[in-house]
C-alpha cells in the first residue's frame, strides 16, 4: 500500500461516518487532487466508499458541483485493518541511513 493512500485511509477515518468532498480530503491527507482522486476511484470500485455529487445549481453557486465521499461501515473496517497491516510491514522494514553503510542505525 502505498504511503499516498495510506494517507487518504487515514483522513477518512478521522470521522468515518462524515461526507467529504475531494478537496477536503486533500487537504486532510496533504495531497493533491490529482493523487487522490484515483484513489478514490479504486476505493469505491471495490465497495470501500460510496459517493454522491451535491444537489446545487452550479450557475446559482458559481462553483462546480462538489462530489462527497463517505467510507461504507465494511470499508471503513477494510481501511482499518488494511492500515494495520501496512504499519506492520513497515515496521518490520530495516531503517537505512544515508551514508551509513549496510543500514546500520
Amino acid at each position: 500500500m502505498t504511503l499516498s493512500t495510506q494517507l487518504v485511509l487515514r483522513a477518512l477515518l478521522e470521522s468515518p461516518t462524515l461526507e467529504m468532498y475531494g478537496l477536503e480530503i486533500c487537504d486532510a491527507a496533504g495531497l493533491p487532487s490529482g493523487t487522490i482522486h484515483p484513489i478514490l476511484a479504486r476505493f469505491e470500485g471495490i465497495g470501500w466508499l460510496q459517493s454522491r455529487f451535491e444537489d446545487i445549481d452550479p450557475s446559482e453557486e458559481g462553483r462546480p458541483r462538489r462530489r462527497y465521499y463517505r467510507l461504507t461501515a465494511d470499508g471503513a473496517e477494510q481501511a482499518r485493518q488494511a492500515l494495520a497491516k501496512a504499519h506492520t510491514k513497515i515496521g518490520t522494514l530495516p531503517i537505512r541511513r544515508p551514508g551509513l553503510a549496510d543500514g546500520a542505525v
